[in-house]
């Protein structure tokens, strides 16, 4: 995998903007580890082999078992190793990320709802448009995992 271009370079401002708004949801009350596997699930979605490779790492990391990083593609299926406040996170990235699949149903608002208050739902959600950001810069420009950097295999 070769880089299109580095993002970083060519817009310091705008990653910079990106990263205030890192820092918000970092410093929002979510917590961190959650926030992580969400990221995760939505860089899997996208298909951002930059992102996945770096939440992968973070949430190894914190601890998390790798049966559950290796079930979180179906983690319906697999839902005896996620909590329920990680089931109703997981739900609502899913159908903001496919918005223009899903339309974000009522349901799935209702569901997200029961789970967050107003603001944890509002900063859960940042959080999804961010890292649907990110994926869009990594795959748009090939970002290069750190595992291909480094030979891994």
């Amino acid at each position: 995998m070769t880089a299109r271009l580095d993002y970083n370079t060519a817009s310091p401002l705008g990653m910079k903007a990106l990263g205030h708004v890192y820092g918000y949801v970092r410093q929002s009350g979510l917590d961190a580890g959650l926030v992580d596997l969400v990221y995760l699930r939505v860089s899997q979605i996208n298909g951002c082999a930059y992102c996945i490779d770096a939440h992968t790492r973070d949430l190894l990391k914190r601890g998390v078992a790798q049966d559950k990083l290796t079930l979180l593609p179906v983690w319906r299926e697999a839902a005896a190793l996620f909590g329920g406040e990680e089931q109703a996170a997981l739900a609502w990235a899913e159908t903001v990320t496919r918005v223009a699949v899903t339309g974000i149903p009522d349901a799935d608002y209702e569901a997200a709802h029961r789970s967050f208050d107003p603001q944890r739902l509002t900063d859960l959600t940042i959080a999804i448009g961010l890292m649907n950001a990110f994926n869009r810069l990594g795959v748009g420009f090939r970002a290069v995992p750190a595992a291909a950097q480094q030979g891994a295999g």
